[in-house]
């Protein structure tokens, strides 16, 4: 016969509810240490780059080389202020190459479609500073698919421009870009409000009409950039460049037909250029490249704080 007697049932549930609650709490025990070790575990491999990079056991950027050579540094894509392409990035490698003594002429290897007119001025500057510091080194332009815009802007500071017969080279002009939502906004009865102080504060705002004195006034500002633009070149290029109405409209060329306007010399590539050129076939990378353990560094630096996030939501939980 089953057992009714209340008092037996009322200490069979109290068990029972006692058993579930410590059980969670050995559960949520295991989830914090298993939290705990692995985020002990980041920061032990973390550290570990960070012996690595401190001891310089994982080199950045430059290889180099016991013979002469020519040195090589790549500006490749679009130039900004962080990146692969940036002014600082692409002046360190510069700089080293034409340091070493081995180095018996300096290659850019350029595959730009341009950018920051600023970060490619610096560029541009800090390449006339370095073969008037080294009058004995020549430093070569070597086009790849694409030297346009601020690109250009660079390669004009060189002793020589070399192309493929594919090159894309020029753009030399200025562009401003961006987006009006005024029809968007009225379509979806969505209303502007915007209070400043100062009457041109909302210069070229895209939620705005275009307002013609805001659009003159920046037409005048790349006007003033694009005559920068134009003396760079002309005084890079000097007697070389055929001057035509279009030079200078932004328009680009083939690799022949700017050879044949004098924006580049002939046709080239790194390697005919070491060899024939600068006859030093040995052509060392001087370009400073971000090294392993930095990578593993920044990507187990994010994974760190996102364990610690979950850490301290799980000590959390057991707080509550």
């Amino acid at each position: 016969m089953a057992d009714l007697d209340p008092r037996n049932t009322g200490d069979g549930w109290e068990r029972n509810v006692l058993e579930k609650v410590a059980l969670a709490a050995v559960a949520e025990q295991r989830a914090a240490r298993r939290w705990g070790m692995a985020f002990k575990t980041l920061v032990l491999i973390y550290l570990f780059v960070v012996l690595f990079l401190g001891m310089g056991w994982l080199k950045k950027g430059g290889e180099k080389s016991s013979g002469k050579h020519t040195a090589m540094v790549e500006l490749r894509g679009v130039i900004a202020s962080e990146g692969q392409a940036s002014a600082d990035n692409v002046m360190t490698g510069l700089q080293a190459a034409f340091k070493d003594s081995n180095t018996q002429g300096v290659v850019l290897r350029i595959n730009s479609p341009g950018g920051s007119p600023v970060q490619a001025g610096y560029i541009n500057d800090e390449i006339k500073r370095l073969r008037g510091l080294y009058p004995n080194i020549p430093l070569y332009a070597v086009v790849e698919d694409i030297c346009a815009s601020g690109g250009y802007y660079v390669a004009a500071a060189a002793d020589k421009i070399y192309v493929d017969k594919a090159s894309i080279v020029g753009s030399i002009g200025v562009v401003m870009d961006g987006f009006g939502f005024t029809g968007t906004m009225e379509k979806l009865g969505v209303e502007r409000r915007a209070i400043t102080a100062g009457a041109n504060k909302k210069f070229l705002d895209p939620f705005s009409p275009v307002n013609p004195a805001h659009k003159a006034f920046a037409e005048k500002m790349l006007s003033e950039i694009h005559e920068q633009f134009i003396a760079v070149v002309r005084e890079g290029r000097g007697k070389r460049l055929k001057e035509t109405p279009e030079l200078f409209s932004g328009l680009v060329w083939v690799g022949p037909k700017s050879i044949e306007l004098g924006l580049a010399d002939a046709l080239g590539s790194v390697d005919s250029v070491a060899r024939d050129v600068i006859k030093a076939e040995d052509v060392v990378d001087f370009t400073p490249h971000e090294n392993i353990a930095e990578r593993v560094a920044r990507r187990f630096g994010a994974a760190m704080a996102e364990a610690l996030v979950k850490v301290t939501a799980s000590s959390g939980a057991q707080l509550r």
